[in-house]
């Protein structure tokens, strides 16, 4: 069953297609963006006193849905379409264990000092960015 959000646009079909650069550049602001979501719903669990991997995986799951949205309609330009909603579905259940496992293997192998929580949150973050990405560019939305 498509989201609501998955709708097209009035005018979504006469968009022109966007070369790689203009890609990136939209999918790191959007990810800019989704990363302030996820972060700060990371931090705020994590004051409330919510385990690490529970905190991580509210923020995950309100990031990447930010990030999908935005990044469906304006990096890649895609209609709508249930077998690519289906396939990032299951691309962020990949980078889903990805990152909450790397962020959660970080943050107990640093001390216990005030860099551990955003440095354990850049690198899973920016694994799981890069594995998007090229997934998302190259079979999800691929140009055909």
């Amino acid at each position: 069953m498509p989201l609501a959000v998955d709708l097209p646009l009035a005018d979504e079909s006469v968009q022109p297609e966007v070369d790689l650069k203009t890609q990136i550049v939209r999918f790191v602001a959007t990810g800019a963006l989704s990363a302030v979501v996820d972060f700060g719903l990371y931090v705020v669990g994590l004051a409330i006193g919510l385990p690490v991997a529970v905190a991580k995986s509210i923020s995950f799951v309100a990031g990447t849905t930010t990030a999908y949205v935005i990044n469906r309609r304006w990096t890649f330009q895609a209609e709508p379409s249930r077998a690519r909603f289906i396939a990032v579905v299951a691309l962020y259940a990949v980078t889903f264990a990805v990152q909450v496992g790397l962020n959660q293997v970080m943050y107990h192998t640093f001390p216990d000092v005030w860099w551990r929580v955003p440095l354990a949150y850049l690198i899973a973050q920016g694994t799981a960015t890069v594995i998007n990405f090229l997934v998302q560019r190259m079979v999800i939305f691929k140009i055909r």
